[in-house]
């Protein structure tokens, strides 16, 4: 099965850098989605818990992805630090990489 090709934009962060939540979109498969995420050691760092609303994961599985491949993939892009952000917040301020 290969990878669903998610684009990661994130929107606020609050918190430090030890532990964090995080809040965005994500695109897959030309539809975007509103993500949650608490990021702990940094983003790039450690860890990252991402979360979808019932609905998110409903609507993605009729789009044909399996939502846990999806979030894994989310996840796996936050840690990496492949992620767009807003003008004015830096992506060095929480993110590695």
């Amino acid at each position: 099965m290969t990878r669903p090709d998610v684009k990661v934009h994130v929107s606020s962060v609050r918190g430090s850098q030890m532990a964090a939540k995080v809040g965005g979109k994500f695109e897959v498969g030309g539809h975007e989605f509103r993500f949650t995420a608490i990021a702990f050691g940094r983003i790039g760092g450690q860890n990252v818990g991402a979360k979808l609303s019932a609905e998110t994961e409903r609507r993605l599985a009729a789009l044909g992805h399996d939502p846990d491949e999806v979030v894994m993939e989310l996840q796996a892009r936050l840690v990496r630090g492949e992620i767009t952000v807003p003008e004015g917040l830096k992506k060095e301020s929480f993110a590695d990489g």
